[in-house]
């Protein structure tokens, strides 16, 4: 398995992260990593591991499922590591500029095939107890990826709106609900609007798209009668980013011992996963 990534990442690919607040990356973890992890989720996802914000959301009457669990690598040796091991590190720290990264957290994303249930429009930070620019999730395809497998779409530049919709989840759990905070329009109502961006691709596993906590996105259903869609989403963090622990915002397994507004440097919470100097 790979600890670097399998092709370089180019200034271009760097500029177009910055821009456009994601980019597509092609073949970066090689076919062991892709093997290994997909036997992890599956396996994680039918022995209803872990404990922490692990979640099913269906339409009523329908069996296909939209499966989502978070924080695995705090339950399993798999998942921690792909977390220290993997190149999602390196390519984060390589996208933000950043000489050390720290960990946040992970999410698994199974959609069956048939499943109807879409990923509501929406953007990360508000889900998160952080402030800052340098935070980046990488998102690795671990099957197939289409517009008919509900592959992700971006909004181009929506990191730069300087807009904070309200957080909202497949199940729509009440939990993060807060009625002053607008809530992030359906996107997918406006692909005709010519101020508008939407950027996706179709993917291998093995390929990533690494987008900034900002820049919204969402899915249709997977309408494929045969293939289920798996990723994992690791999330690392940068220089630019202060602990924000406010209400209606994700809850750790572990709390942090930080004051509001400092940077994150909890080794044990999110400790330190890939340094530049080391690495080299």
């Amino acid at each position: 398995m790979n600890r670097k990534p399998l092709n370089k990442i180019s200034d271009e690919d760097i500029a177009t992260y910055n821009d456009k607040g994601v980019v597509c990356l092609r073949q970066m973890f090689d076919k062991d990593w892709v093997d290994r992890m997909h036997a992890a989720s599956f396996g994680y996802m039918d022995q209803d591991k872990g404990n922490h914000r692990k979640r099913e959301a269906r339409i009523p009457g329908e069996d296909a499922r939209f499966y989502i669990n978070t924080f695995m690598s705090h339950y399993d040796s798999e998942f921690l590591d792909f977390r220290n091991n993997s190149p999602a590190a390196e390519i984060g720290a390589t996208l933000m500029g950043a000489d050390r990264v720290r960990y946040w957290y992970e999410q698994m994303f199974i959609k069956d095939a048939g499943t109807s249930a879409p990923t509501q429009w929406h953007h990360d930070l508000p889900f998160w107890p952080f402030l800052g620019e340098d935070l980046v999730s990488i998102w690795v395809a671990l099957t197939p990826v289409s517009d008919e497998t509900s592959g992700l779409q971006y909004v181009a530049g929506s990191h730069k709106w300087d807009k904070f919709y309200c957080p909202v989840t497949p199940d729509e759990d009440p939990a993060f609900s807060d009625p002053d905070m607008e809530a992030c329009p359906d996107f997918s109502e406006r692909k005709g609007d010519q101020d508008l961006e939407f950027l996706s691709w179709d993917m291998e596993p093995g390929d990533c798209i690494c987008h900034h906590p900002l820049t919204v996105h969402g899915a249709g259903a997977n309408t494929s009668p045969t293939t289920a869609r798996a990723a994992i989403s690791i999330r690392y963090l940068g220089n630019d980013v202060t602990w924000d622990p406010r209400p209606n915002v994700m809850k750790l397994p572990e709390a942090p011992d930080l004051e509001q507004g400092v940077y994150p440097n909890d080794d044990k919470v999110f400790p330190i996963v890939w340094e530049r100097a080391s690495a080299s």
